[in-house]
């Protein structure tokens, strides 16, 4: 591992020290590769998936202006992950950037989440 992982795995183990997800209120979590960005809401108590979405099988998202297409299909990402967490029956989640910065896809991630309805 090298220099650069061994320090997001330590802010990543930071946060999910104070960050915990119930059934009523979700984990967001986030992973960002370098093409794709994935993110899930989890129940930490049952240790199961509530909902998920990412940016593997978007159609075409239209950017806005001076928007890069990876910031709008991170958006993409937060608003269909909403959408699929509106249909459990799920409104409030915490949100857990994974030891990323909160910049760019991943902030643009959660902007599309709550412009889909979910409360942070």
């Amino acid at each position: 591992m090298n220099q650069k992982e061994q320090g997001r795995a330590r802010r990543r183990r930071r946060v999910r020290k104070k960050v915990a997800g119930t059934a009523q209120r979700g984990r967001l979590s986030v992973y960002r590769s370098g093409a794709h960005i994935y993110a899930q809401i989890i129940d930490d108590v049952a240790g199961t998936t509530l909902a998920a979405a990412s940016s593997l099988k978007l159609q075409t998202v239209n950017a806005k202006e001076g928007e890069s297409a990876q910031i709008a299909r991170a958006r993409a990402v937060g608003q269909a992950l909403a959408e699929r967490a509106k249909e459990k029956g799920i409104d409030s989640v915490v949100f857990d950037r994974g030891g990323y910065r909160y910049h760019g896809r991943v902030a643009a991630l959660a902007t599309g989440a709550r412009e889909g309805g979910l409360k942070f």
